[in-house]
């Protein structure tokens, strides 16, 4: 049985309406449905079948569209991974999902090539003379695989279904009410989950439209959102505080709202807010959760420290260890309830008992801790696994981040466990400094010992130049336990 898919939604817009906004050149409806045909007779013609995986490793580019949508037409399964993976992490990509081709350039395409896998640059993908009908698909049929961004294992392919994309579509569209009038600044790598799910599927399926920076740029971010003529943007947490450390410039974007993940302060929030006259929304996903399980209402009742609350039609749990619900007020595991392959993602590709961990009986582990006050609203304590245990007590990373993130000098900093003799596990604060300040490790202690107790205090602060992160800002908290042991 047909289902719509990313390649029909193009079909079906209004054909002059515009689809994209790239480095200044607009592509309407109908330019962007011909290049979809005619990428995917290319792709028909390397021997792309139903079901075949098509891995794509580009930067943000209008080509990386032309084949997502090219391999929903074919029936095919994307593959989009990172162009700055090393060598070895695209072995692991290749091993695990076994493209038939891949597209590439540069960098990406000579590490591919020197794995022995074929590689095909985007220039090649046009001139077919055949054009080759839709394959029927249905929702269930997996569209996608997304890496996750193996911040503590080996990235797991996250199997990610037409219907999945469809829904997480519908959810944001209804949330933010998308209008064909309006146009998401996508300037976050779009081989990752945010800029599809919440910005380019929720535009498909409004037939609104999408600007794309090749790359984000902390100090043209406003700039470059204001030329494409920006309704909407999307950023995580660490972006908006590397905005915030440039001056604003003439001419910045006015955008009615803008979607983050992960924690701001007050301060941070309302500065942005007052920079750039538009209104923040806090939202909670993940890859595997596809849909954003909470987000913040888009009105005056937002809260900058909460991730919002449950949308409609979606079931979040917060439990304990063994699975059973915790009150309000005390932290609790998410857990997302769904139907697989339509509201969260269909599982792990090549992996079973991952799959069956994660994704037993329609509830979603995300691994991640959160707590319910009385009015729905949920607030993010910490992943699980960055709880530390000291001296019998729980602490959270999050928490001490948040205080010592407070002070003045500090631009940002990450909490990790180290192992202790008599406490079995301490806090090590690892700090970055804002631009131009100074402060010592007793300074940053001082500041935290007045505002947390006691157990909760760094025992040792150590001062880095920048911390290592994800291509979409995660910190990679491994690699600094790695750098400070």
């Amino acid at each position: 049985m047909s289902t719509e898919t990313t390649a029909s939604l193009v079909a079906a817009a209004p054909p002059e309406s515009v689809f994209a906004v790239l480095e200044g050149d607009t592509v309407t409806y109908r330019e962007q449905h011909a290049r979809v045909r005619a990428t995917a007779a290319a792709l028909h013609g390397l021997g792309v079948q139903p079901g075949d995986r098509v891995h794509v490793s580009l930067p943000n580019c209008l080509e990386f569209f032309d084949v997502w949508f090219a391999t929903a037409h074919l029936g095919a399964v994307l593959v989009p991974t990172n162009p700055h993976s090393s060598t070895d992490e695209f072995a692991h990509f290749l091993a695990d999902a076994q493209p038939r081709v891949s597209i590439a350039a540069g960098e990406a395409a000579e590490a591919l090539r020197a794995l022995g896998h074929p590689v095909v640059a985007p220039a090649e993908l046009t001139g077919s003379a055949q054009e080759v009908p839709a394959a029927p698909v249905s929702g269930e049929d997996p569209a996608a695989i997304l890496y996750t961004s193996g911040t503590t294992s080996r990235p797991k392919g996250v199997i990610i279904t037409h219907a999945n994309y469809r829904a997480v579509g519908e959810a944001v569209a209804d949330h933010l009410s998308v209008t064909n009038a309006d146009r998401w600044f996508i300037a976050l790598p779009l081989f990752h989950a945010n800029a599809q799910y919440y910005c380019t599927m929720s535009a498909l399926v409004r037939a609104a439209s999408i600007a794309v920076a090749e790359r984000f740029s902390a100090s043209q971010w406003g700039v470059q959102a204001a030329r494409c003529g920006a309704t909407l943007g999307s950023l995580f947490a660490a972006p908006v505080r590397m905005i915030l450390t440039n001056p604003p410039s003439a001419g910045e974007v006015r955008p009615r709202a803008v979607v983050f993940a992960q924690n701001l302060s007050d301060r941070q929030a309302t500065e942005f807010e007052d920079r750039f006259s538009t209104r923040l929304v806090q939202l909670y996903g993940m890859t595997e959760t596809v849909l954003p399980p909470t987000m913040n209402p888009d009105s005056a009742q937002r809260r900058w420290d909460s991730i919002g609350r449950a949308l409609p039609g979606v079931e979040v749990e917060l439990t304990d260890e063994e699975g059973n619900p915790v009150a309000d007020g005390q932290p609790g595991e998410i857990r997302v309830l769904g139907t697989p392959g339509t509201t969260i993602a269909a599982g792990y590709w090549r992996n079973p008992e991952a799959t069956a961990e994660t994704f037993g009986s329609g509830r979603l582990r995300t691994g991640d801790l959160a707590r319910r006050d009385p009015d729905g609203f949920l607030y993010f304590v910490d992943r699980a696994k960055d709880v530390i245990k000291r001296s019998g007590e729980n602490v959270s990373a999050g928490e001490v981040e948040r205080v010592a993130g407070e002070h003045p000098a500090v631009a940002e900093c990450a909490a990790v466990a180290m192992p202790d003799p008599v406490y079995d596990e301490a806090v090590l604060l690892v700090v970055v400094l804002a631009a131009g300040a100074s402060a010592g490790a007793e300074e940053i202690i001082g500041w935290c010992r007045d505002r947390l107790a006691a157990f909760k205090v760094p025992s040792r602060v150590h001062f880095l130049p920048e911390l290592p992160r994800t291509s979409v800002g995660k910190i990679r908290k491994s690699e600094i336990r790695a750098l400070v042991r």
